[in-house]
């Protein structure tokens, strides 16, 4: 298989994925799982996501669908289409899965795959992270990153307006 095939297996919908998923949980894979738009990649995102791979076996990221993004971010987001920004993020190796997800928030992605581990950003407390509640009674961890400082897509899109 090729590079660019590889990258491409890597991008599913939830229905898509339900037989890999089974598969992950019979070999007692450790799944790390966050979330988010991921609309400019940037130095933050790659070391916040290399840190996260770091925590398990397995790292799955819901990606925000264009729908998704413009109710979260407004009618000007997201800058690139989703299939860009899964395929910037598919091809990562510290990435082995990319779940496209249009809800607003990932609840019913979490709640179908159930990691072990959910990760996001220092800014959230663990309590408030969505998902908490489903990781937590399944005796998962809920583990908080910091970021790097200076580095955000909105912060990126500012520099290039002005």
């Amino acid at each position: 298989m090729n590079y660019l095939e590889k990258i491409k297996n890597k991008i599913f919908t939830k229905e898509s994925f339900k037989k890999i998923l089974k598969t992950l949980k019979l070999q007692n894979q450790k799944i790390v799982f966050s979330n988010g738009c991921f609309d400019l990649i940037h130095r933050g995102h790659i070391d916040y996501l290399a840190r996260a791979k770091n925590l398990g076996d397995i790292l799955i990221i819901g990606l925000n669908t264009d729908i998704s993004v413009r109710n979260l971010k407004g009618e000007k987001r997201p800058i690139q289409d989703e299939y860009s920004r899964a395929f910037h993020l598919s091809s990562f190796c510290f990435v082995d899965y990319v779940i496209l997800f249009s809800e607003e928030t990932p609840y019913n992605l979490i709640k179908f795959i159930n990691p072990n581990i959910l990760v996001k950003g220092s800014d959230y407390k663990k309590e408030d992270i969505i998902g908490y509640d489903i990781v937590n009674k399944n005796g998962g961890e809920i583990i908080t990153l910091d970021f790097i400082d200076g580095f955000s897509t909105s912060k990126i899109i500012e520099k290039i307006i002005n």
